[in-house]
């Protein structure tokens, strides 16, 4: 989880993109600047998407849900970790993150979180590029995440991160996370990305589906 202040998404960057989650066309807008992104990526990189978070938080269960959600998608060609049942959050994401890189060959990560902003910002969801700077709206100090990143602002900042979390509706928590995987389940089926191996391989600490 982390804070974000509000700002623009900056002029340089065509892929950065910000909704809110309760408009009609959310899902597919997201689509549309993720398939520009996924068509940059070369066949031979790994896609690897670390949702942080932990359901022990009402707030910051955005990623897990996401993880969940996109596993039982069964995307070919991804590989998730980060879910409900075995969520990626402060205590292990060093140890993950080390994981990943021994597991796969040149990863694109993709990192997804739950955020805090301003009160007409809740209910947003960004897509930026660069890093994930995980807990830094709890002032924590976390490894950067991802080449790219996706998230989702849960309530308001700049007070009692923890509580504000806390006391998050639940709600808002899992319709955001319904958009944000509709949205990145129609990108793939639209950016029909090249395949490896036509087989299920299973890792620890991952879900990793390819094409059958």
């Amino acid at each position: 989880m982390k804070f974000l202040p509000e700002r623009q998404p900056a002029a340089d960057k065509p892929l950065s993109f910000k909704m809110q989650h309760t408009e009609r066309h959310c899902a597919t807008s997201m689509a549309a600047h993720l398939v520009s992104l996924f068509s940059e990526i070369p066949p031979y990189r790994d896609i690897v998407w670390v949702n942080i978070g932990t359901d022990r938080s009402t707030g910051d269960s955005l990623g897990p849900l996401i993880g969940t959600r996109l596993s039982k998608y069964a995307i070919p060609g991804i590989h998730i970790y980060g879910t409900l049942d075995n969520p990626v959050h402060a205590m292990n994401l060093e140890e993950t993150l080390q994981r990943i890189h021994e597991s796969h060959t040149d990863p694109f990560i993709i990192g997804t979180d739950a955020c805090l902003g301003q009160t007409q910002s809740v209910g947003c969801i960004q897509i930026n590029q660069g890093p994930l700077k995980p807990g830094a709206g709890v002032k924590k100090e976390l490894p950067d995440v991802g080449c790219m990143h996706i998230t989702g602002i849960v309530n308001v900042g700049g007070f009692m991160e923890y509580l504000v979390l806390q006391n998050t509706r639940l709600s808002l928590v899992m319709n955001m996370a319904d958009v944000i995987v509709r949205g990145i389940h129609m990108a793939f089926l639209q950016s029909r990305r090249p395949m490896m191996s036509p087989s299920t391989v299973q890792l620890p600490g991952s879900v990793l589906q390819f094409e059958r």
